[in-house]
């Protein structure tokens, strides 16, 4: 039995995400993460941090006939030449985040295809609201008004995204709100600088290679843009090894890789709501009132109308610049059979290990 202190309607949703485990107890309490004993459909061979997993077939695995393969092993590869080049040569069947620019070698190859799977994943760049400039909401507006995003998507993403609308619902999900797209307008980024009573403004946005592909190129094109409109953008190139602990969620504004959550009210808890773990300090009293209701909500146009209230809450005074959304973009060796791919979370909802075989 599972006694919730308020309602929640998507809880169903929460309990088959992959992040919930079940693990052996210790006695006296807590639970034994050590012995990695587990119920998944692998048990694990090696751990070498940074370099490799092996994985091997649990004969005991509840579901009948599953999973398909003997053995999986996840080889971290940074640099996307040599992972294009590990698949090329058979050394791996499956490469994560393909390259764009890899992607015509891929396709022109008989022995492998490309995926692109419609995601949640969407790239971003945060404002810390607790710091100036960003406290102010018109100087927000005037950021995202000054950002062309169509340039970033066909300059960076060379046409293979989505343009984002400063909100972090993507289209594929259930209670998408369409709203009319925030175009670039220097004139409106200019007006809403005004209304902050600035002529101008210097910010500095934090970006490394990894924090999402293409990050570096996108903000010197938005240094471009926002130029005109009298927002000078000082790009800070932040190491790659340690962004994610050192500069997401620690400096006022940086690109960001977001992967999305299942539902909406999850992703608004996760990141949104005021206090959420990966907020970086944005608040707005009505959204978190609306969050609440939504949440325990069973009756539908209810609950529809709650979340097109936030989502134009987020689009209007939130704290992120939408610049796509993207697909998950893979490159497979065509050996490897699977079903339909799942594209909430990457590899196939991280269930590819138990869902995937090799036709051989």
């Amino acid at each position: 039995m599972i006694t919730l202190t308020e309602g929640n309607a998507d809880l169903p949703y929460l309990l088959s995400d992959y992040h919930l485990s079940i693990y052996p107890a210790l006695q006296g309490g807590g639970i034994d993460m050590e012995s990695a004993s587990g119920t998944g459909s692998f048990t694990l061979e090696s751990f070498e941090p940074g370099i490799a997993t092996r994985l091997t077939r649990n004969p005991n695995y509840h579901k009948n006939n599953k999973p398909y393969l003997d053995e999986v092993e996840f080889i971290n590869i940074v640099d996307s030449s040599a992972r294009l080049n590990a698949l090329l040569t058979g050394e791996v069947d499956f490469i994560q985040d393909l390259d764009i620019r890899n992607v015509p070698m891929v396709e022109r190859s008989a022995d492998f295809a490309v995926q692109r799977i419609p995601s949640l994943r969407h790239f971003t760049f945060d404002m810390d609201t607790r710091v100036a400039p960003f406290d102010n909401p018109d100087v927000r507006l005037a950021l995202k008004y000054a950002l062309d995003r169509s340039d970033v998507i066909d300059k960076v993403f060379l046409g293979e995204g989505t343009q984002g609308n400063d909100n972090p619902v993507a289209p594929i999900q259930k209670f998408y709100h369409e709203m009319p797209a925030r175009e670039h307008s220097i004139d409106k980024a200019k007006e809403h600088l005004a209304k902050a009573g600035l002529n101008s403004v210097n910010v500095d946005l934090s970006v490394a290679e990894n924090a999402f592909f293409g990050a570096i190129d996108a903000a010197t094109l938005y240094q471009e843009h926002a130029a005109r409109a009298g927002i000078n953008i000082n790009i800070v190139r932040e190491a790659a090894d340690g962004y994610w602990e050192n500069v997401w969620l620690k400096k006022p504004f940086c690109a960001v890789d977001y992967f999305g959550r299942a539902t909406v009210d999850w992703l608004f808890s996760t990141s949104y709501t005021t206090g959420a773990p990966w907020n970086s300090g944005w608040s707005n009293a009505r959204f978190d009132e609306l969050h609440q209701l939504a949440r325990a909500e069973t009756d539908e146009a209810k609950r529809t109308a709650y979340y097109v209230e936030m989502q134009e809450i987020l689009r209007d005074d939130g704290n992120i610049i939408t610049v796509a959304f993207v697909d998950w973009r893979n490159a497979v060796a065509n050996r490897v059979g699977f079903g339909e791919v799942g594209g909430l979370m990457p590899l196939d909802n991280m269930r590819m290990c138990e869902r995937w075989w090799i036709k051989d």
